[in-house]
């Protein structure tokens, strides 16, 4: 699992993120954990492969945000770290 990041210039409100979010589920309909945060200026979300990140900035672009850049990088579940006695 791929946690992918993008940098977006534009976002101003919640109805900024919560279009981008929108946006992105249905570009990329696989994509799992998606968020947004305009105060980061970035939107994150899970993925099973690689990303054409192409798409992923005409996507962006498209909405009439600004893409700026985006990352990828492995993603390591956490688990619960329940100790085991023996």
């Amino acid at each position: 699992m791929k946690k992918i990041t993008v940098k977006i210039d534009g976002m101003m409100c919640g109805m900024c993120e919560a279009h981008i979010c929108d946006t992105i589920r249905r570009a990329f309909p696989s994509a799992k954990k998606v968020s947004a945060s305009r105060k980061r200026g970035e939107a994150t979300f899970l993925f099973e492969n690689d990303i054409d990140m192409e798409a992923l900035k005409k996507t962006i672009d498209d909405t009439g945000y600004v893409f700026v850049s985006a990352a990828s990088e492995e993603h390591k579940k956490r688990g619960l770290g329940v100790a085991v006695n023996s």
